[in-house]
């Protein structure tokens, strides 16, 4: 007996000007090119004049190159809790800093400097 095929649907989402987004190229994507998927930074929204489907222009990030008229259906979100998960879960109480990532030692050496600067000078 043949098992049920289940589709995943991504719930419609909307963006706003300095999103950063995961892009796909699906026509790249589908032809097996390389270079199909990239980071990008969402400039503006705006409705196709046909169609009437709202599109995307982004500035990919890599290259800081313009794309315009991208179809969100080709987009995701990217949180900023999935790009701050190291720095959150980082083990402070580890002895060994090497088990931390380097996001997560670059934020507390950049703590560890604004304090020290905060503290009153020692005679």
């Amino acid at each position: 007996m043949a098992q049920p095929q289940t589709q995943v649907v991504q719930p419609k989402t909307t963006y706003i000007k300095g999103d950063l987004v995961l892009f796909r190229d699906v026509e790249r994507f589908w032809l097996g090119l390389p270079g199909h998927t990239f980071v990008g930074r969402v400039e503006r929204s705006w409705r196709h004049a046909d169609t009437r489907k709202v599109l995307y222009d982004l500035t990919e990030l890599s290259g800081n190159r313009a794309r315009a008229g991208i179809d969100p259906d080709y987009m995701r979100p990217l949180p900023a809790a999935d790009a701050m998960h190291d720095i959150d879960t980082a083990p402070l109480s580890e002895p060994d800093t090497g088990a931390m990532t380097p996001a997560a030692v670059a934020w507390l050496r950049q703590h560890l400097v604004q304090d020290a600067a905060a503290l009153p000078a020692r005679s």
